[in-house]
């Protein structure tokens, strides 16, 4: 758990997911909206937070896509240390 959110966790925050009424966030933080932008086109956006809404399908390819490019990220970080 991290920020009240579950967290997936490898050496440091992958990315966090909540729940709310109408729709699911995924925070994968900052750079992906901008990495993934043209998949996430239909979804709503901010810096870092991603919405899936409830009542269309989740994509659960996408949210896999977006947290293996996470992993990515911080074990290639953890080559050039």
């Amino acid at each position: 758990m991290s920020w009240q959110m579950p967290t997936f966790w490898q050496s440091e925050n992958l990315i966090h997911f909540a729940a709310f009424k109408k729709h699911i966030s995924i925070f994968p933080g900052g750079e992906a909206t901008s990495v993934f932008a043209e998949k996430l086109e239909n979804y709503k956006t901010s810096k870092g937070t991603i919405q899936f809404q409830l009542n269309e399908p989740i994509p659960y390819g996408l949210i896999e896509e977006i947290t293996k490019w996470r992993i990515f990220q911080v074990e290639s970080k953890g080559e050039k240390k």
